[in-house]
């Protein structure tokens, strides 16, 4: 019963061990692997991915891409292009999970809809 509270508050707690171990896999990649995960990690946790277990499938997607890249001496530029913006975006893309400014879109969008509705009584 604990474990459920806690986990309401806080977010699965199978999440943050499994998003531990992938923290391991991150801090065993090469260099200069290594730097592009975390680099694209920070982006993750900066645009606000809102499910915890979205977040953990990207960071588990991402690790085993750049593992697998090092496996094969991939070059880094090869992995994420000459935009690494634009990589991680449409990355991000291509999963479900609610970011934070998705809330925010759907306040503006309230919003304007409310103003609008409300620009025809005056």
């Amino acid at each position: 019963m604990t474990a459920k509270w806690i986990e309401a508050v806080t977010g699965s707690l199978g999440d943050k061990k499994d998003y531990r171990r992938l923290k391991e896999r991150q801090k065993a990649l090469p260099s200069p692997y290594r730097e592009t995960a975390e680099a694209l990690e920070r982006y993750l946790m900066v645009i606000g991915v809102v499910d915890g277990t979205t977040l953990v499938d990207m960071c588990r997607d991402l690790i085993e891409l750049i593992e697998g890249a090092a496996a094969n001496a991939t070059p880094v530029r090869d992995i994420v292009g000459e935009d690494p913006v634009e990589f991680i975006e449409t990355f991000v893309a291509s999963y479900a999970g609610r970011q934070w400014i998705d809330k925010e879109r759907t306040k503006l969008r309230d919003a304007i809809a409310r103003a609008d509705k409300g620009a025809g009584t005056t």
